[in-house]
């Protein structure tokens, strides 16, 4: 049987075939998408129409590439960039483009919803997470304050995955992991939180879908699709889930231990959890995961957005950037970056802006530039990694994934920032391998199999050896100083407001 797996990010669309008996990948297809030009600053928006153009488009050439296999095809799983906001009107069309997580406009929303709350200590308490720029509870509210026509128009509010699952299905819902990404949801009761959604105001429970496990399908493919990509009579689209759920089933990242890290544009690291961890910092998500349990999340603006600034300013490929980090030892000899080039998340400083610090003539060169770059993207995942350690979470192996893990001398860097070992892994899907995980999970339990999907992943999702990076002590005491430069560096700036 085969299965596609359909990850719907920032950048691109990016559809995927797998044969689940040998976990190989048989085809796949990639289309980008742009932003809505033209915006003030901070605002981030993509039109959803894009997203489903873009997925109809790598269907179909993932489908043509399988030739007549398409008839084994048995399942659709979705995976989507989290937290961006789909208003949709009762007509089932889109109202306006999406405001996506990266959207930094809603600060003065976040600062009245918290303040409505009774402060952030008592929204951490009902929904488990603080109330943040990149969520979309403030998104709803700017749209209801800005834009009230748009708001009247909306009948539903959906994510991008759920958009997705909406178009391949004609059914809208949401599943427990990606809606725990609203600051909507009281992650540890997996329901939505009464008190936040009426400080939201306007009548907003009535534009909530339904929201149900990760465990239960989102429907069967509509009948006019089915027929353009002539599939067999029943095709089942499973729960789908946000990008970094499904990334965790695509790491097999399914049991206590395993820790995921994303070297992406933005940077993210997370774990499974069998009970539910609220960070009271509010810096550590406490989202659930696309398996009815929890999945706690660093989430960090900055990570190949800058070092593919630097690659470009210097003209370099991306040997060439490695190998002039390469002649640099660890700490950039006292060069120190702050990367906060659009702003940051964790921590949270959405007006941030970045900041090298400690040139000196002997420092001041292009090689030790780039290594104070890829150190400082990769101590800001390490600080959240902290954070995970502070709360209980267990790091015996990190996972990486995203293009920066392609990187040797990146990948030591990340086993000296993080004090553990990191490995990549043979099938680099990521989310849309795990998309697609779930779905032939999903399928093989309605026929009546008692596999559990931890039992799938383990058999089909293996790292690669090769890519293994161990810890050097030496360089792990560095990084350990470098960490805490960076802390007293970020305090002492933003408190005189000049980060």
């Amino acid at each position: 049987m085969i299965f596609l797996g359909i990850d719907c990010g920032t950048q691109s669309t990016k559809t995927v075939a797998i044969d689940i008996e040998s976990g190989r990948v048989l085809a796949s297809a990639q289309k980008g998408h742009e932003f809505v030009a033209g915006l003030p600053p901070g605002a981030m928006e993509q039109r959803p129409q894009d997203w489903s153009a873009a997925a109809g488009e790598t269907i179909g050439h993932t489908l043509r590439d399988l030739g007549a296999r398409r008839s084994d095809v048995r399942g659709i799983g979705v995976s989507g960039q989290q937290h961006g906001l789909v208003p949709i009107c009762a007509a089932g069309e889109v109202v306006r483009p999406a405001k996506l997580w990266c959207d930094t406009t809603t600060t003065a929303q976040c600062d009245a919803l918290t303040q409505a709350l009774g402060g952030r200590d008592r929204v951490i308490n009902l929904v488990g997470n603080a109330m943040l720029p990149g969520y979309t509870a403030p998104k709803i509210l700017w749209l209801r304050e800005n834009e009230p026509e748009n708001w009247e128009r909306t009948r539903t509010f959906l994510l991008p995955h759920d958009y997705l699952n909406f178009w391949l299905t004609g059914h809208s819902r949401m599943e427990f992991g990606d809606a725990s990404g609203t600051a909507l949801v009281d992650v540890r009761a997996r329901e939505w939180s009464d008190p936040v959604v009426d400080a939201v105001g306007g009548g907003l429970a009535e534009k909530l879908p339904a929201l149900g496990s990760s465990l239960q399908s989102a429907g069967m493919l509509r009948d006019a699709l089915r027929r353009e990509w002539s599939l067999p009579r029943e095709v089942t689209v499973s729960a789908g889930g946000g990008d970094n759920m499904m990334a965790a089933i695509g790491t097999d990242n399914t049991a206590p231990g395993a820790v995921t890290a994303s070297l992406g544009t933005s940077g993210t690291l997370f774990a499974f959890a069998a009970q539910p961890v609220i960070d009271p910092r509010g810096e550590v998500a406490g989202f659930c995961d696309s398996t009815d349990h929890w999945l706690p999340l660093v989430c960090t603006m900055n990570v190949t957005l800058v070092t593919e600034l630097a690659r470009a300013m210097f003209g370099w490929s991306h040997a060439e950037f490695d190998e002039a980090v390469g002649r640099v030892p660890a700490g950039a000899e006292g060069l120190t970056l702050l990367p906060y080039l659009a702003g940051e998340r964790t921590p949270n400083l959405p007006r941030g802006c970045g900041v090298l610090h400690g040139i000196r003539t002997e420092n001041f060169t292009s090689a030790h530039v780039a290594r104070a770059i890829m150190e400082g993207v990769t101590l800001g995942l390490g600080y959240g990694l902290d954070r995970l350690r502070a709360l209980g979470i267990e790091a015996t192996e990190i996972r990486l994934t995203g293009g920066g893990s392609n990187s040797a001398a990146w990948r030591q860097v990340c086993a000296d920032v993080f004090g553990a070992p990191v490995v990549c892994l043979e099938n680099s899907g990521g989310a849309s391998l795990g998309a697609a995980l779930q779905a032939a999970w999903l399928v093989a339990r309605e026929h009546g199999s008692d596999a559990s999907l931890a039992d799938l992943t383990a058999a089909l999702v293996k790292p690669d050896a090769s890519t293994r990076a161990e810890p050097q002590a030496d360089a792990a005491a560095v990084y350990a100083e470098q960490l805490e430069r960076m802390h007293g560096l970020r305090s002492a700036l933003a408190s005189t407001n000049l980060l």
